[in-house]
């Protein structure tokens, strides 16, 4: 006959009862009893039941996650497995499995995360980006069902769990440093303005402008996928300006190495002929050539800190919203140098 939870209690010199309570990570269990009785359960090999332990606390110990796109296009981009890995870190410590939602429309999502929702499949959902008047986070919602945001969201800001970096400042620290080197004459390109990061960064960038005394310019911002494609196409409008410009802000690391890899094609190379600077601080902004300067959002923390807000909510459903900010700060690399011609003096 197996081990059982009374052999368990009684090795461990508690009550069945508190055994319970310890697989099902009850906050009132003491540290020390938690351990207690996991070394228990770990020396008679003892493992709970997790289909029994998920009917008993009407819990599918499940997370979902929500990508912006098509899971073929969004893995293309570093950010989202670095993400997945931190929130997969904390959800296995706590014993939740994962499961994803993606989708080519916003209609395909929507029906995506009520799927998950309707049926019990997931105890709360983590939403890998936001964006203005999202329908899912309507339906959330409207179901006053668990989640969390990565990014901030447009509206109810002060009633909906997130986790974020201060975007605006580091939009404007960045493009700061473009000034700094004498750049008067500094594009942006980012992804959709539906995306609250993508308003966010390009704020920050337009204010560090305003505050040199440089102007913003419709014609220097193009907004296209966060993909090498994006940043490919983005270059072919900018260089066909009668004045390109000598310094590139882009809000995404991925469409960076699309931006370097087309400049090559045109025989322009960086930073000699324009100075790029990014954001992510993905694995390959340190191995591209040249290496990028970028502003290190600490993506692996975002997802360790989304998974630790949602799961502290699905545990007490009475846990307050909070704003999780992570602390970002930039990678100075070889993407950038002086412009040797500025234009006017700031």
């Amino acid at each position: 006959m197996g081990v059982t939870i009374k052999d368990v209690a009684k090795a461990a010199g508690v009550a069945p009862s508190t055994v319970s309570r310890v697989i099902a990570d009850h906050p009132r269990i003491s540290e020390a009893t938690k351990k207690r009785v996991k070394k228990a359960m770990k020396e008679m090999g003892y493992h709970p039941n997790a289909n029994a332990r998920s009917l008993a606390n009407r819990s599918s110990q499940s997370i979902g996650v929500v990508m912006p796109s098509s899971a073929d296009k969004a893995l293309q981009n570093p950010f989202f497995p670095e993400v997945l890995r931190g929130i997969s870190g904390i959800a296995h410590k706590m014993d939740y499995s994962l499961l994803l939602a993606t989708g080519e429309t916003g209609t395909e999502m929507l029906e995506g995360v009520e799927r998950m929702v309707y049926s019990n499949r997931v105890d709360g959902i983590i939403l890998l980006y936001s964006q203005i008047d999202d329908p899912v986070i309507n339906f959330l919602l409207e179901q006053n069902f668990p989640f969390v945001i990565i990014g901030k969201p447009s509206e109810r800001i002060d009633e909906i769990t997130h986790v974020d970096n201060d975007n605006v400042s580091g939009g404007r620290e960045i493009t700061k440093h473009l000034i700094s080197l004498g750049h008067e004459r500094i594009a942006f390109i980012g992804g959709s303005t539906d995306l609250i990061v993508t308003v966010d960064r390009m704020r920050g960038y337009q204010m560090a402008l305003e505050e040199a005394g440089l102007p913003y310019l419709d014609e220097y911002r193009v907004h296209t996928e966060f993909l090498k494609s994006g940043g490919q196409q983005a270059v072919n409008e900018l260089f066909a300006l009668p004045e390109p410009p000598t310094g590139l802000v882009i809000a995404d690391d991925l469409m960076s190495i699309g931006v370097v890899n087309m400049l090559e094609e045109c025989n322009k190379r960086v930073p000699d002929d324009l100075s790029i600077v990014s954001f992510n601080n993905v694995y390959l902004s340190e191995i591209t050539r040249p290496p990028l300067t970028t502003v290190d959002i600490h993506i692996y923390e975002l997802g360790v800190q989304a998974a630790k807000c949602l799961i502290a909510k699905v545990k007490d459903k009475t846990e307050p919203a909070k704003r999780i900010i992570v602390p970002f700060d930039i990678k100075y690399r070889s993407s950038t140098k002086a412009n040797e011609a500025p234009t006017r003096n700031i």
